[in-house]
């Protein structure tokens, strides 16, 4: 009876959203350079920036943003290959960027010696190309040969191109594939394994590579040599390989949804052979013939489980396979690293950054632990490990302490080698992790940034971050690009300093305590997540803290689906709003762009019984007149090819249409990232800082 019950109450819901969406009359918002929908872009911008620009506050915020996001100051951040670190580097002089590098020498000395390999600015300019860096893929262990990405505008899609790192120059007649979203690796010096748009059905309804060929130079791109070939509704086909001590190990990974892949062992002969794994795995490299996977679902393998959230050894030779290391109820490994001759691992532990080196045992299928003395407290992460060695290098921040730089040597031997100067005064500054109750019980972890002085006096104007999903976990950064208004240097520089206080909040969704942490908040438990960020809010209110009339959410991307299941479910808890590069749309989403990807995520709107639970938060179908809404910042990008900027146009228009008023930003380019250079971010970090200012802290008299 229950079930009838639910089907029928799915087909109905089913049946509204298709009539829903055939009269809708901001479908039109979707066309994203159509000129009708520029206009409108163009009209709601003007009439926004002008309002918020006119904030006396606007300008000076602007400045400091500048200030941190230009700052020879911050540190260098590199990974070595070869002997050589190399780095990406913006500032005032090179908006584009930089791609440079230095001796490991003269890096550990604190001082490097700096050589550009690409200027990313000249190249643009000499082009008369909008090229914004993308990614580089080098053939290890010489990294001479490499392959360059170039995004016009920011988009995720990019042209690729073969580069040379010892004449530092683009190979004549080299590799070169037109732009897509493509996937790539080196097998040797003559031959890439390519996953891209090859015409005709060669993309997933995602749209991504379903095709991964080898492709040998000299040869006609169309006439690369299939190696697998995906369903049209997987996610995507992706080729590995590594090179390890003179062996190369080729695999491609099938993708069937968003967080599962099925490896295949790529031989000189014979059909791929898939890997007896489950399909919630990631792989991290090979050592020693050994192929290190960390298992996101438990593992059942020759009478042994392997339990979710720990990090093991796969023999390619025997099939034989070892834990390398196991997470504690309260840990979630966050990064692992092979490096020449051993594994580094990054993991937290209630959230709190640390690492650790682990090698087998010369005799034994064991392996071997030595912590890594880091401090503590605070975000540890990996800037380089292997490249050909066993020395590592890590940062260290927290949301008041500037970002630190220590190399550590094979011995574990740890030494400072930079830090950054801070960016704003942090005395008196006070951070705080607190935990609130969620409405099914779980406590809810999350960090509380303000003067000692405002907190005590509470009913302080309050900024509450969250993501909230596809494992991304919430940290406590002092800086990290591209950097983010939640950042701790941005955040004490811009909002703290004036008498705010920053939330971070670590709701379920993300990766904090593993992967059980992020699947609690999957497809049809999504509430979860929602419940989680509101929990906080109440705490936030009930301790003191702050006031509904003070309290302002922040998100991006799917922090912006949160952002929107908010505003419609719990208008009364927030004064302010800013909601960026969001998804809105849930009925929709799995049609525009990259959104079929992210149904492992979400799940099937097109399914009756998927949709009965989407439809029950999704945003646009969700915004309702006289509910009290209040005036929401909303910001986007029109090159953004990940997320649909018709998502955030159709929630502006459509709260327009019931009334409601509010502020919309379109950057022209940028991305999914919303800005494509660190002048345009600093301006749309003003805009959201002087948006909070306004909402939260009144008119500056």
């Amino acid at each position: 009876m229950v079930n009838r019950l639910l089907c029928a109450v799915a087909a109905s819901v089913v049946a509204f959203a298709s009539a829903f969406a055939e009269d809708d009359p901001f479908l039109w918002l979707e066309e994203i350079e159509s000129e009708r929908a520029l206009d409108w872009v163009k009209a709601q911008n003007a009439r926004s920036l002008a309002e918020i620009e006119a904030d006396p506050r606007f300008a000076a915020m602007y400045e400091e943003a500048l200030s941190v996001l230009t700052s020879d100051a911050r540190l260098p951040l590199g990974a070595i290959h070869n002997g050589q670190v190399y780095n990406f580097w913006q500032d005032e002089t090179h908006v584009r960027g930089l791609w440079r590098r230095a001796s490991v020498e003269s890096y550990r000395s604190g001082a490097p010696a700096w050589e550009t390999v690409i200027d990313y600015d000249a190249l643009a300019e000499a082009e008369g190309r909008n090229w914004i860096r993308g990614s580089v893929v080098c053939l290890t262990p010489e990294y001479v040969r490499c392959m360059v990405e170039l995004s016009d505008g920011g988009k995720d899609a990019g042209v690729w191109r073969e580069f040379n790192t010892e004449e530092k120059a683009f190979v004549e007649d080299g590799f070169f594939i037109p732009e897509a979203k493509s996937s790539l690796a080196w097998s040797d010096a003559d031959t890439l394994l390519v996953g891209t748009d090859w015409g005709g059905d060669a993309l997933t309804t995602s749209g991504y590579p379903r095709e991964v060929r080898r492709w040998r130079r000299g040869a006609a791109m169309e006439n690369a040599s299939t190696i697998l070939r995906v369903g049209v509704e997987d996610v995507w086909a992706r080729p590995i390989a590594i090179h390890d001590d003179g062996d190369t190990y080729e695999f491609v990974l099938r993708g069937p949804s968003f967080f599962e892949r099925e490896y295949y062992r790529v031989r000189a002969e014979g059909a791929p052979e898939k890997l007896p794994l489950p399909l919630e795995v990631d792989f991290e490299g090979v050592l020693d013939g050994r192929a290190i996977f960390f298992l996101r679902e438990d593992w059942s393998y020759r009478g042994e489980i392997y339990p979710q959230g720990a990090v093991i050894a796969y023999g390619l030779s025997d099939g034989a396979a070892e834990v390398v290391m196991t997470a504690k109820a309260n840990q979630s490994i966050e990064s692992v690293a092979v490096g020449d001759s051993d594994i580094i691992i990054q993991y937290l532990d209630d959230v709190s950054g640390a690492a650790m080196r682990l090698a087998r045992h010369k005799k034994k299928p064991q392996w071997q632990a030595r912590p890594i003395a880091l401090p503590e407290n605070g975000v540890v992460s990996i800037v380089s490990a292997g490249g050909g060695t066993d020395d590592a290098m890590f940062s260290f921040e927290s949301l008041t302490t500037p970002d630190s730089l220590y190399y550590v040597m094979a011995n574990n031997k740890v030494e400072k080698i930079m830090d950054t100067p801070p960016f704003f005064d942090a005395t008196g500054v006070m951070v705080e992790q607190r935990f609130a109750t969620s409405a099914d019980g779980t406590k809810i972890p999350y960090y509380v940034m303000g003067r000692d002085n405002v907190l005590k006096q509470g009913d302080a104007p309050t900024v509450q971050y969250a993501y909230g999903g596809f494992l991304a976990p919430t940290l406590p950064v002092y800086y990290s690009d591209p950097s983010r208004p939640q950042h701790g240097a941005l955040a004490g520089l811009m909002w703290v300093k004036r008498g705010g206080v920053l939330v971070l909040s670590n709701i379920r969704g993300g990766s904090e305590y593993g992967p059980g942490w992020h699947q609690a908040a999957l497809k049809e438990n999504r509430q979860r997540a929602f419940d989680d960020f509101i929990a906080i809010s109440e705490h936030l209110i009930e301790s003191g803290v702050t006031s509904a009339e003070k309290l302002g959410a922040i998100g991006r991307s799917n922090g912006g689906l949160l952002m929107g299941a908010l505003l419609t479910q719990r208008p009364d808890l927030y004064a302010a709003m800013d909601i960026g590069v969001p998804l809105f749309d849930m009925k929709r989403y799995n049609k525009l762009l990259a959104g079929a990807s992210w149904m492992g995520e979400y799940g099937n709107p097109d399914i009756p019984e998927e949709w009965a639970y989407i439809s029950q938060y999704s945003p646009y179908q969700k915004l309702e007149a006289d509910a009290g809404y209040p005036k929401v910042l909303f910001y986007t990008s029109t090159k953004d090819d990940r997320v649909h900027p018709g998502h955030a146009r159709k929630a502006a228009a459509k709260m327009d249409a019931l009334g409601y008023d509010f502020f919309y930003y379109e950057n022209i380019e940028g991305g999914h990232g919303g800005t494509a250079n660190q002048d345009q971010l600093a301006y749309r970090t003003a805009l959201e800082y002087a948006y909070f200012a306004k909402m939260l802290m009144g008119q500056m008299q």
